[in-house]
């Protein structure tokens, strides 16, 4: 069977990694892909987004599985795209359609689900241009930090964490009036700022039947100590200590249960991967939010656990049979960290040579933001590269991350070299 992934990133290498790896799978194309998808599958030079060239490659290559990386795809409705064509619709789209993909599109939509179905998260409210001085008056009781989410997609930076009031509702008025971060911000959610812990759990589905993923944990600010500008995710680790079968239970009975149920109530046939942003406040989960896709660094620490054939749960997920598959996971601790252009996630250069990288014995190379340049492995991207390593504890595995990290090396590498430090 030949399987195209659409993306360019780790996630989308670790998707292909696995993939190749069963025995059911012929080929896989990567549509656009990066230097390491390169090596050990068929990179094609479109975007993600363009469903019209998607379909070509379809065609053309006999493909009969489409893996959809990030998020726009989705919500943009490119399962939709294929259930509405003749030629396409009786191949499978791992992840949800447009209706499902809501649950990140739109945050205003994912909160008045939450409270629909009763899943456990922070009090809210939505507002537009419209009624910014209730806006206002809302920001007034709640106590800081103040948190602003953009309803919409805003590439990773629609959400806002301050803890000036007047800083708040001048940055209110900024995203519904001003348009601050375009059409995604015409509606604001705000809604209280949760404490405790923050972890992620991913759920696969086939829109009936689920398999809970191992639990992650990232790192998004760029400095040590989880200080500076967020940035995608500068490291990750798996499983998440504090996450045991008690929390875990919890999560599955107050949150991937009435997810899915929810679900189905309301009509939509959700096909893929569930990220759930949890926050952990004293032993108790609640959400922060949903995405639709598979998180990424966190890909790059939860793939590689995952034992059993992906191909065969992706079959499950296409068939309705996901309860039939078997599915098991390595108890090892998995560590990632991600080597970043210097200067991101503002300006940085692009088309720097990376050099050491098969001197890498003891981790997986999770390329990210690479291509090939006169067959030489250049820097493309913000984020370069996760070095994923297995351990019997986070530090064993992290000293294995950053030992192999001393061999790589191009023009202003920066990385963390903290990663899991809260959990030490």
């Amino acid at each position: 069977m030949n399987i195209l992934i659409l993306g360019s990133g780790g996630r989308e290498h670790a998707f292909t990694l696995k993939l190749v790896e069963s025995p059911k799978v012929s080929s896989v194309f990567v549509a656009p892909g990066n230097a390491g998808t390169h090596k050990i599958a068929t990179n094609v030079d479109i975007s993600p987004t363009d469903f019209s060239a998607i379909k070509e490659v379809v065609i053309n290559n006999n493909i009969k599985m489409v893996v959809v990386g990030p998020e726009a795809p989705l919500v943009k409705g490119i399962h939709d795209f294929f259930l509405a064509d003749a030629i396409l619709q009786n191949i499978p789209v791992i992840g949800p359609k447009k209706d499902g993909a809501l649950l990140e599109g739109s945050k205003d939509f994912s909160k008045k689900f939450m409270e629909k179905y009763n899943v456990p998260t922070a009090k809210y409210k939505s507002f537009t241009s419209k009624n910014l001085e209730e806006g206002f008056s809302f920001l007034d009781t709640l106590e800081a930090p103040y948190v602003l989410k953009a309803d919409g997609l805003a590439a990773g930076k629609g959400v806002l964490i301050l803890n000036d009031l007047e800083e708040a509702k001048e940055e209110l008025k900024e995203m519904v009036s001003n348009q601050k971060f375009g059409d995604a911000s015409s509606t604001v959610v705000i809604e209280e700022f949760l404490k405790g812990i923050e972890l992620s759990v991913f759920v696969l589905t086939d829109g009936k039947n689920y398999k809970i993923l191992p639990s992650a944990k990232d790192y998004k600010r760029i400095g040590e100590g989880d200080i500076g500008l967020n940035t995608g995710g500068m490291g990750a680790i798996s499983p998440v200590p504090f996450a045991d079968e008690n929390f875990l239970n919890k999560v599955e009975e107050l949150v991937v249960k009435p997810t899915i149920e929810g679900l189905q109530k309301e009509g939509i046939a959700y096909k893929g991967f569930i990220f759930i942003g949890l926050m952990n406040d004293r032993g108790n989960p609640s959400v922060v939010e949903y995405n639709v896709r598979m998180g990424d660094p966190e890909t790059e620490v939860v793939l590689p656990r995952i034992e059993s054939d992906l191909f065969d749960l992706f079959d499950g997920v296409a068939n309705q049979t996901l309860h039939q598959k078997s599915f098991s996971v390595n108890k090892q601790t998995a560590t990632t960290v991600m080597l970043v252009s210097g200067g991101y996630p503002e300006a940085y250069e692009k088309n720097k040579e990376i050099i050491g990288l098969q001197e890498v014995k003891d981790s997986i190379v999770f390329h990210a933001g690479t291509t090939l340049n006169n067959d030489k492995v250049v820097t493309s991207g913000g984020r370069v590269m996760a070095i994923t390593s297995f351990g019997n504890s986070i530090q064993e595995a992290l000293d294995k991350s950053y030992s192999s990290i001393d061999k790589i090396s191009f023009d202003k590498m920066n990385y963390r070299s903290d990663i899991g430090f809260d959990l030490l």
